[in-house]
C-alpha cells in the first residue's frame, strides 16, 4: 500500500511542475496528456495490487489442494497394495484412516475447506497395446485413478492428479520336477528325468521303448554268441518283414564269417525280442558294411574287389556284384542309384542301378585325409577323415556336394582343433547336425557336435572327452542322446546332447557291461512300433553280439502335445510365462494357455471345460506362444471360454520334429501372476 501512495504522489508532483511552467500552451497539452495517462495507470495499479493479493491467497489454496490430492493418490495406492480385489471396484471414494492404514469410503468429502474425491475407473489399451484414454480394449489388471480437490475461495478452482494403478504383487507358479509334470496328460510325448535326477524333470517327444538310454540295465536285454570266434568289425541294422535284420563283418581275422546275419523278433512290448542266426557268407575278409533292402554292401581288401555286394533275399547270401576302385575299401554308403566308398584318401562313386556283374565307376574326389567313414544325406557326403599332420591339417570332417556323382566337389572342411584323426561320424536324417568321434588323447576332447545346416559354413558347438576310451563308433539315437563306443576306459558311453553347446555324460556312475572291455561297433534303430534299440559288437567271446534297449517309453512321433495339470488360486491376473527349453534345428515347441473361473468353488477336471488361447487372444491353432513364453492376454469376461483374471490355469505344449533323433525339450515353465 505504501508503494501505491508513493506512485500517486509522484504523479501529482508532475502536475504541479506542469502548472508552474512558463510556456502555458505547451503546459496545457502536457497536462492533458498526463491526466490521460494517470486515468489509465492509477486504476491498473489499484487492480494489480488487489489481484496480487488474491493470487497469493489462491496459490496458497492450490498448494494445500495438491497436498490433499497427493495424499488421496497415496491412500489409493496403499489400498491397492493391501487388496486388489477390494480396490478395483469402479466408483467415487474418499480416503479414511483405519488403524495404521488407509481405506476408501464411498462418496466425496469436505476437508479443510476443500472438496476431495477419488474416482476409480476402467483402463483401456489402444490397438498398439498402450494404455490410452482413447483405447477400446479393456485391461482388467489396470485401473485409472483420478483424485480431484476443489475449492471456491478466493476463486473457484480445482487440481486433478491422475495415475494408472496395476496389480503389483507378483507371485510365481513353477513346474520343473518329474512330479510337477507327472500330473499332466501326454499325447505323443513323454516325461523324463534330466540326467537321471527326479528333481529335474523334462517333457519331450516320446522316444520309443521302455528303457532309458541314460540309465540302461547293466545286463543288456539280450546277448548272443556269434558263430565261430572271429573278431567282429562292423554292424548294420535294418527293419523289414516285421523283424530286425542285423549284419556283421569280421575282417580283423580269418576266424569269423565274412558276413554273418541275425534275425531279431519284434514282439509287442513289454515282451523282449529274441534273436536267431540267419544266413552267412564267407568269401572275402570284409570291413565296412551298409545294408539296404535285399542287398548288403561290404568293403574288402581282396585284390580286384573294393566292394562286394551280396543279395540276402530268399534266406541265403549270394554274390550279386562287385566294384573295383583299385584298392582296399574302408567305408561304404549307398543313396539312390549310386554307391560311395572311401579308398585311402579318395572318395569314389559307382553305379548301383543294376546290381549284377562288375559295377562301373561314376567319379572320384581326393580328400584331405584317409576317409574312415562316409555318410550320405541328400545331396551331400559327410566324410570323417584322418587329420594328416599338424603341419598339413585338413580337418576331421569334409562335406562334399554329390548332387552330380560324376563331379563331386568339397564344399567345406571342419577342423575341430584337437589335431587328431576323425574316426566315425553320424549325421541326422535332415543333415542339420553331424556327430563326430575322433581318436583319443589325454587332455583333449574327442566327441564334437557340428551344426551342418549350412553345408558351406558348418559350426562346431559343444564337445566332450571320453576320458580314456579310444572311440571306434558313434551313433545319435532318439530323444537327443548320442552313444560312443570304443576300446579302453568305459567302452559304452551315452551323452545327453539336448544342449548342443554342452553334451554331458548321463549314465550312472560305475556303469559297465558285464564281461566287456571293448565295444567295436554300434548300430541303432527305432522300430515302426516305436521301440528303440542299439546293437553292439563286443570283445566278450561268448556274447559278442548284444542288444541294449533305449527309450524313454512311448512310441516316437513327429508331433505331440502335453497338457498340464490345473493350477487353482483365488482370482488373479496371470501376467506372463517364461520357459527353460531347448529347441534343436528342425523341431518346434509352442504353447497355448487356458484360464477360467471356478465352478461351484472348484476348478473343472475335464479338459473340455478349458479353451486354450494364444498371444493374440484367440483359440486359433495358429495363435500360439513361442518356445520362450510371452505375455498372457487379458480378457474381462469368460464369454469366450477364457477369463483373465481367473482362478484356474492350464497350459498346452505342442512339440514337432522333422527328425526321429531330435526332439524339443521343455525343462521348466514359470507363470507370473498378481492376486
Amino acid at each position: 500500500m505504501k508503494n501505491l501512495k508513493s506512485k500517486i504522489k509522484k504523479i501529482l508532483n508532475s502536475y504541479l511542475l506542469i502548472l508552474n511552467s512558463s510556456e502555458s500552451g505547451q503546459s496545457l497539452v502536457e497536462l492533458l496528456l498526463t491526466i490521460g495517462l494517470a486515468a489509465i495507470i492509477i486504476p491498473a495499479l489499484f487492480s494489480g495490487v488487489f489481484t496480487s493479493r488474491a493470487g497469493q491467497a489462491q496459490e496458497e489454496q492450490r498448494v494445500q489442494a495438491y497436498s490433499l490430492a497427493r495424499e488421496g493418490q497415496e491412500a489409493a495406492r496403499i489400498v491397492r497394495d493391501n487388496d486388489w480385489a477390494s480396490f478395483a471396484v469402479n466408483g467415487t471414494y474418499h480416503p479414511v484412516v483405519s488403524g495404521t492404514t488407509w481405506t476408501l469410503s464411498s462418496g466425496q468429502e469436505s476437508i479443510q475447506g476443500f472438496t476431495r474425491q477419488i474416482v476409480i475407473a476402467n483402463a483401456y489399451r489402444d490397438a498398439q497395446g498402450k494404455l490410452s484414454t482413447n483405447g477400446t480394449t479393456l485391461d482388467p489388471s489396470v485401473k485409472l485413478v483420478a483424485t480431484t480437490v476443489s475449492w471456491t475461495s478466493p476463486l473457484p478452482s480445482s487440481v486433478v492428479l491422475t495415475s494408472y494403478f496395476t496389480r503389483l504383487k507378483a507371485q510365481q507358479y513353477l513346474q520343473t520336477t518329474f512330479g510337477d509334470f507327472s500330473g499332466g496328460t501326454t499325447g505323443g510325448t513323454t516325461i523324463t528325468y534330466t540326467n537321471g535326477s527326479p528333481s529335474d524333470g523334462q517333457i519331450q517327444l516320446g522316444a520309443g521303448g521302455q528303457g532309458d538310454w541314460c540309465n540302461p540295465n547293466k545286463t543288456p536285454i539280450l546277448t548272443y554268441d556269434l558263430t565261430r570266434q572271429g573278431i567282429p568289425t562292423s554292424i548294420s541294422a535294418t527293419y523289414s518283414a516285421s523283424m530286425v535284420h542285423t549284419y556283421t563283418t569280421s575282417g580283423f581275422n580269418a576266424s569269423g564269417y565274412s558276413l554273418d546275419s541275425q534275425y531279431v523278433s519284434d514282439p509287442p512290448s513289454p515282451t523282449p525280442p529274441a534273436v536267431s542266426s540267419g544266413p552267412f557268407y564267407d568269401l572275402y575278409k570284409t570291413y565296412g558294411i551298409y545294408a539296404i533292402g535285399n542287398y548288403v554292401y561290404t568293403t574288402t581288401n581282396h585284390p580286384g574287389t573294393t566292394i562286394d555286394v551280396e543279395n540276402v533275399s530268399g534266406g541265403t547270401f549270394t554274390q550279386a556284384a562287385t566294384y573295383n576302385a583299385g584298392g582296399a575299401g574302408i567305408s561304404v554308403a549307398v543313396s539312390g542309384n549310386t554307391g560311395y566308398v572311401t579308398v585311402g584318401s579318395t572318395l569314389y562313386s559307382f553305379d548301383t542301378s543294376n546290381l549284377s556283374g562288375t559295377l562301373s565307376q561314376k567319379g572320384s574326389k581326393a580328400l584331405g585325409g584317409v576317409g574312415n567313414k562316409v555318410v550320405i544325406v541328400g545331396n551331400y557326403a559327410f566324410v570323417a577323415t584322418s587329420f594328416v599332420s599338424a603341419n598339413n591339417p585338413h580337418g576331421q570332417l569334409q562335406i562334399l556336394d554329390v548332387s552330380n556323382p560324376s563331379n563331386m566337389s568339397i564344399v567345406s572342411t571342419v577342423n575341430v582343433g584337437n589335431n587328431l584323426d576323425g574316426i566315425d561320424v553320424f549325421v541326422n536324417s535332415s543333415g542339420s547336425y553331424a556327430y563326430l568321434a575322433t581318436a583319443y588323447a589325454s587332455g583333449k576332447n574327442d566327441f564334437y557336435i557340428i551344426d551342418t545346416s549350412n553345408k558351406s559354413s558348418p559350426v562346431v558347438h559343444g564337445s566332450y572327452s571320453t576320458s580314456g576310451m579310444n572311440p571306434l563308433g558313434v551313433s545319435a539315437v532318439s530323444g537327443n542322446r548320442a552313444i560312443i563306443v570304443g576300446t579302453g576306459g568305459q567302452p559304452y558311453q551315452v551323452l545327453n546332447i539336448t544342449n548342443v553347446d554342452n553334451p554331458v555324460y548321463c549314465m550312472p556312475q560305475g556303469f559297465s557291461l558285464t564281461g566287456v572291455t571293448n565295444v567295436r561297433a554300434v548300430s541303432s534303430l527305432t522300430e515302426p512300433d516305436g521301440e528303440a534299440y542299439s546293437y553292439i559288437l563286443t570283445d566278450n567271446s561268448s556274447a559278442e553280439y548284444q542288444i541294449i534297449q533305449g527309450g524313454p517309453g512311448g512310441q516316437f512321433s513327429v508331433n505331440g502335445t502335453f497338457t498340464s495339470s490345473t493350477y487353482a488360486t483365488n482370482s488373479a491376473a496371470f501376467n506372463r510365462f517364461d520357459t527353460t527349453s531347448i529347441v534343436p534345428s528342425g523341431t518346434t515347441l509352442s504353447f497355448q494357455v487356458a484360464i477360467i473361473n471356478k465352478v461351484s468353488g472348484s476348478c473343472p477336471s475335464s479338459d473340455s471345460s478349458y479353451v486354450y488361447f494364444g498371444p493374440s487372444g484367440t483359440s486359433s491353432p495358429t495363435d500360439v506362444f513361442p518356445s520362450s513364453g510371452g505375455i498372457l492376454p487379458l480378457v474381462s469376461n469368460s464369454g469366450s471360454g477364457y477369463a483373465n483374471p481367473g482362478e484356474c490355469l492350464r497350459y498346452k505344449a505342442y512339440f514337432t520334429s522333422s527328425d526321429s533323433i531330435l526332439t524339443p525339450v521343455l525343462e521348466d515353465i514359470t507363470f507370473s501372476y498378481s492376486p
